[in-house]
């Protein structure tokens, strides 16, 4: 029987053993990203918050969003390869992350669990993006706040690749990152019109859509 994009939960080819590994190595250098969206999150929180990132990858976010306080951090992904490889990352960094196999539209987490829910550069490729909206209000604790952080289709060329050039990758590297931004992740990412129709089909009781460098972050409040 053949598989859905709906059952398989995203968009594309799955980030999973030599491509997971490929992209842990060209986001690595991007730390400074990391740690400002982890200080942006990080101050809207309480000492010992509940903290889920959807769809972590490699990790490097929810390990700096560890580093900056008391808060209890949760990531879950669908690639079984990103959910060991942030592991990993989080034992090499001295930081306890509990990193989790499952799908963003069918959460494995009762109602009610966190404080604070983070999406950064993933939102794009869910094959079920309202589903997974719909998830995170669920496992939000009233007055909760999601955070879905991603890249804007409008985004000017030079400005994405200016971002590219900051991530200190090699020259092949940085080569091959403009091509998938060029010809990926630009066409597969949504203009704002869709997301503001997306937020406003949602139970949360209140959201905006905020710029933030070349993309977003679409905030939404329980």
């Amino acid at each position: 029987m053949q598989t859905t994009a709906k059952q398989k939960g995203y968009k594309g080819l799955p980030m999973e053993g030599v491509i997971a590994t490929w992209y842990a190595h060209i986001t690595e250098g991007d730390a400074r990203a990391y740690r400002a969206c982890a200080e942006a999150v990080a101050g809207r929180l309480r000492p010992g918050a509940g903290v889920l990132e959807v769809a972590p990858g490699p990790g490097y976010l929810a390990i700096e969003l560890a580093r900056l306080g008391d808060f209890r951090v949760t990531g879950l992904d669908i690639s079984h390869s990103f959910v060991r490889i942030a592991g990993e990352n989080a034992r090499k960094t001295g930081v306890s992350i509990d990193f989790r196999q499952g799908n963003a539209s069918r959460m494995p987490f009762e109602d009610g669990t966190f404080d604070a829910i983070v999406c950064r550069a993933a939102f794009k490729n869910f094959s079920d993006p309202a589903g997974a909206l719909k998830e995170m209000h669920r496992v939000l604790r009233p007055g909760g706040v999601a955070s879905v952080f991603d890249l804007r289709r409008d985004a000017p060329r030079d400005a994405v690749d200016a971002h590219v050039e900051e991530m200190g990758l090699s020259g092949l590297n940085t080569a091959l990152t403009k091509l998938t931004f060029r010809f990926m992740l630009l066409r597969t990412a949504y203009p704002r019109a869709a997301m503001e129709q997306m937020a406003a089909q949602t139970p949360f009781s209140a959201w905006e859509l905020l710029d933030d460098g070349i993309g977003f972050e679409l905030r939404l409040v329980k």
